[in-house]
Protein backbone atom coordinates (compact mmCIF):
# COMPACT_ATOMS: atom_id res chain seq x y z
CA UNK A 1 0.00 0.00 0.00
CA UNK A 2 1.12 3.13 -0.95
CA UNK A 3 3.08 5.29 1.93
CA UNK A 4 0.30 8.40 1.07
CA UNK A 5 -2.78 6.19 1.75
CA UNK A 6 -0.93 4.74 4.72
CA UNK A 7 -0.67 8.41 5.99
CA UNK A 8 -4.14 10.04 5.28
CA UNK A 9 -5.81 6.04 7.14
CA UNK A 10 -3.59 6.88 10.15
CA UNK A 11 -4.40 10.89 10.36
CA UNK A 12 -8.05 9.72 9.73
CA UNK A 13 -8.60 7.36 12.65
CA UNK A 14 -6.73 9.81 14.75
CA UNK A 15 -9.07 12.71 13.58
CA UNK A 16 -12.08 9.90 14.37
CA UNK A 17 -11.33 9.17 17.42
CA UNK A 18 -10.33 12.89 18.69
CA UNK A 19 -6.17 12.57 19.22
CA UNK A 20 -5.68 14.58 16.57
CA UNK A 21 -8.25 17.48 17.83
CA UNK A 22 -5.41 19.66 18.92
CA UNK A 23 -4.02 19.60 15.23
CA UNK A 24 -7.40 20.43 13.59
CA UNK A 25 -7.80 23.08 15.99
CA UNK A 26 -4.47 24.97 14.93
CA UNK A 27 -5.50 24.43 11.74
CA UNK A 28 -8.99 25.62 11.86
CA UNK A 29 -10.39 23.08 10.96
CA UNK A 30 -13.47 20.89 12.54
CA UNK A 31 -12.91 16.61 12.53
CA UNK A 32 -15.59 16.59 10.13
CA UNK A 33 -14.01 18.98 7.71
CA UNK A 34 -11.04 17.48 8.13
CA UNK A 35 -12.28 14.23 7.00
CA UNK A 36 -14.11 16.05 4.26
CA UNK A 37 -10.78 17.08 2.79
CA UNK A 38 -9.15 14.03 3.21
CA UNK A 39 -12.19 12.58 1.12
CA UNK A 40 -11.42 15.61 -1.32
CA UNK A 41 -7.55 14.88 -1.64
CA UNK A 42 -8.61 10.75 -2.77
CA UNK A 43 -11.25 11.76 -4.76
CA UNK A 44 -9.64 14.42 -6.70
CA UNK A 45 -6.96 11.87 -6.80
CA UNK A 46 -8.53 11.05 -9.83
CA UNK A 47 -8.65 14.16 -11.67
CA UNK A 48 -5.28 16.25 -13.50
CA UNK A 49 -5.28 19.18 -16.03
CA UNK A 50 -2.87 20.23 -17.98
CA UNK A 51 -1.62 23.55 -18.35
CA UNK A 52 0.96 23.74 -20.53
CA UNK A 53 2.05 21.48 -23.72
CA UNK A 54 5.68 21.98 -23.85
CA UNK A 55 7.47 21.07 -21.48
CA UNK A 56 4.44 19.49 -20.31
CA UNK A 57 3.33 20.73 -16.66
CA UNK A 58 -0.22 19.12 -15.19
CA UNK A 59 -1.99 19.42 -12.14
CA UNK A 60 -3.71 16.89 -10.17
CA UNK A 61 -6.68 18.00 -8.37
CA UNK A 62 -6.00 15.88 -5.10
CA UNK A 63 -2.40 15.74 -5.34
CA UNK A 64 -2.01 20.21 -5.59
CA UNK A 65 -4.84 22.13 -5.61
CA UNK A 66 -6.91 20.70 -2.46
CA UNK A 67 -3.76 21.26 -0.21
CA UNK A 68 -2.68 24.18 -1.49
CA UNK A 69 -5.97 25.69 -0.88
CA UNK A 70 -6.31 24.56 2.65
CA UNK A 71 -2.65 26.28 3.15
CA UNK A 72 -3.73 29.09 1.61
CA UNK A 73 -6.66 29.21 4.18
CA UNK A 74 -4.95 28.44 6.80
CA UNK A 75 -1.89 31.20 6.35
CA UNK A 76 -5.25 33.95 5.37
CA UNK A 77 -5.97 32.83 9.32
CA UNK A 78 -2.40 34.11 10.29
CA UNK A 79 -2.66 36.03 13.61
CA UNK A 80 0.23 38.40 12.96
CA UNK A 81 2.51 39.82 10.60
CA UNK A 82 5.22 38.83 11.85
CA UNK A 83 3.43 35.04 11.67
CA UNK A 84 2.99 35.97 8.19
CA UNK A 85 6.67 36.50 7.04
CA UNK A 86 7.99 33.81 9.26
CA UNK A 87 5.82 31.19 7.54
CA UNK A 88 6.84 32.80 3.93
CA UNK A 89 10.69 32.73 4.90
CA UNK A 90 10.07 28.85 5.99
CA UNK A 91 8.18 28.09 2.37
CA UNK A 92 10.99 29.23 0.26
CA UNK A 93 13.85 27.80 2.57
CA UNK A 94 12.02 24.30 2.54
CA UNK A 95 11.27 24.75 -1.23
CA UNK A 96 15.21 25.45 -1.45
CA UNK A 97 16.01 22.81 1.12
CA UNK A 98 14.29 20.20 -1.38
CA UNK A 99 15.71 21.72 -4.35
CA UNK A 100 19.67 21.06 -2.48
CA UNK A 101 18.31 17.45 -2.07
CA UNK A 102 17.31 16.77 -5.07
CA UNK A 103 20.74 17.45 -6.85
CA UNK A 104 22.01 15.63 -3.72
CA UNK A 105 20.09 12.56 -4.90
CA UNK A 106 20.39 13.29 -8.70
CA UNK A 107 21.85 10.01 -9.32
CA UNK A 108 18.75 8.08 -8.26
CA UNK A 109 15.85 6.36 -10.54
CA UNK A 110 17.69 4.06 -11.96
CA UNK A 111 16.28 0.81 -10.85
CA UNK A 112 18.81 0.88 -8.08
CA UNK A 113 17.38 2.50 -5.10
CA UNK A 114 16.06 1.39 -1.90
CA UNK A 115 13.42 4.11 -1.19
CA UNK A 116 11.90 6.31 -4.25
CA UNK A 117 13.76 9.67 -4.51
CA UNK A 118 10.06 11.12 -4.31
CA UNK A 119 9.76 9.82 -0.74
CA UNK A 120 13.34 11.02 0.40
CA UNK A 121 12.05 14.47 -0.91
CA UNK A 122 8.33 14.24 0.36
CA UNK A 123 10.02 13.34 4.39
CA UNK A 124 12.98 15.52 4.02
CA UNK A 125 10.65 18.51 3.13
CA UNK A 126 8.57 17.61 6.03
CA UNK A 127 11.43 17.54 8.46
CA UNK A 128 12.60 20.76 7.02
CA UNK A 129 9.06 22.80 7.01
CA UNK A 130 8.52 21.68 10.90
CA UNK A 131 12.09 23.09 12.01
CA UNK A 132 11.62 26.53 9.79
CA UNK A 133 7.94 26.67 10.59
CA UNK A 134 8.07 26.22 14.26
CA UNK A 135 4.35 25.68 14.98
CA UNK A 136 1.61 23.74 13.43
CA UNK A 137 0.31 25.96 11.06
CA UNK A 138 3.59 27.14 9.63
CA UNK A 139 5.03 23.88 9.76
CA UNK A 140 1.91 22.39 7.31
CA UNK A 141 2.20 25.62 5.60
CA UNK A 142 6.25 25.13 4.52
CA UNK A 143 5.69 21.58 3.79
CA UNK A 144 2.53 22.20 1.42
CA UNK A 145 3.76 25.29 -0.22
CA UNK A 146 7.28 24.62 -0.15
CA UNK A 147 6.90 21.37 -1.97
CA UNK A 148 4.99 23.07 -4.45
CA UNK A 149 7.08 25.89 -5.10
CA UNK A 150 9.98 23.62 -5.89
CA UNK A 151 8.25 22.09 -8.53
CA UNK A 152 7.18 25.60 -10.31
CA UNK A 153 11.31 25.83 -9.95
CA UNK A 154 11.56 22.94 -11.38
CA UNK A 155 9.02 23.66 -14.52
CA UNK A 156 10.90 27.09 -14.80
CA UNK A 157 13.72 25.83 -15.40
CA UNK A 158 12.33 23.20 -18.23
CA UNK A 159 10.40 26.34 -19.90
CA UNK A 160 13.93 27.86 -20.07
CA UNK A 161 15.62 25.12 -21.72
CA UNK A 162 17.95 24.09 -18.66
CA UNK A 163 16.57 20.50 -18.18
CA UNK A 164 14.27 18.38 -19.72
CA UNK A 165 11.00 17.19 -17.73
CA UNK A 166 7.36 17.03 -17.52
CA UNK A 167 6.28 18.19 -14.59
CA UNK A 168 3.23 16.97 -12.95
CA UNK A 169 1.71 19.18 -9.79
CA UNK A 170 0.53 16.44 -7.22
CA UNK A 171 0.78 14.08 -10.02
CA UNK A 172 0.74 11.29 -7.38
CA UNK A 173 -2.52 12.24 -6.03
CA UNK A 174 -2.60 11.31 -2.44
CA UNK A 175 0.65 9.91 -2.13
CA UNK A 176 2.45 12.92 -3.35
CA UNK A 177 5.05 14.29 -2.11
CA UNK A 178 3.15 17.36 -1.62
CA UNK A 179 0.81 15.99 0.69
CA UNK A 180 2.96 13.63 2.18
CA UNK A 181 5.39 16.61 3.15
CA UNK A 182 2.63 18.77 4.51
CA UNK A 183 1.49 15.13 6.38
CA UNK A 184 4.67 15.08 7.87
CA UNK A 185 5.24 18.60 8.84
CA UNK A 186 2.30 19.01 10.85
CA UNK A 187 2.21 15.52 12.39
CA UNK A 188 6.04 16.54 13.23
CA UNK A 189 4.70 20.11 15.09
CA UNK A 190 2.07 17.66 16.89
CA UNK A 191 4.71 14.86 18.30
CA UNK A 192 7.37 17.06 19.37
CA UNK A 193 5.06 20.04 20.24
CA UNK A 194 3.37 18.07 22.69
CA UNK A 195 6.35 16.67 23.97
CA UNK A 196 7.45 19.99 24.98
CA UNK A 197 4.57 21.31 26.50
CA UNK A 198 4.58 17.60 28.86
CA UNK A 199 8.29 18.66 29.46
CA UNK A 200 7.89 22.24 30.32
CA UNK A 201 5.05 20.55 32.48
CA UNK A 202 2.31 22.96 30.42
CA UNK A 203 0.67 24.25 27.40
CA UNK A 204 3.25 26.01 25.35
CA UNK A 205 1.94 29.07 24.32
CA UNK A 206 2.96 29.11 20.52
CA UNK A 207 -0.05 30.87 18.91
CA UNK A 208 0.10 28.72 16.19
Amino acid sequence: MPIGIILLIITGLLIYFGAAHRVLDRLYLTDSTALFVIALLIIGSFFEVTIYRDPLLTINVGGAVVPVILSIYVLSRAGSTKEWLRTIAAIILTAMAIYGISLLFSDFGHGRDIIDPMYIFAISGGIIAYLLGRSRRGSFIAGTLGFLFYNLFTFFRALTGSITAQIRLGGGGVFDSIVISGIIAVLLAELLGESLERLHGGHRNEGN
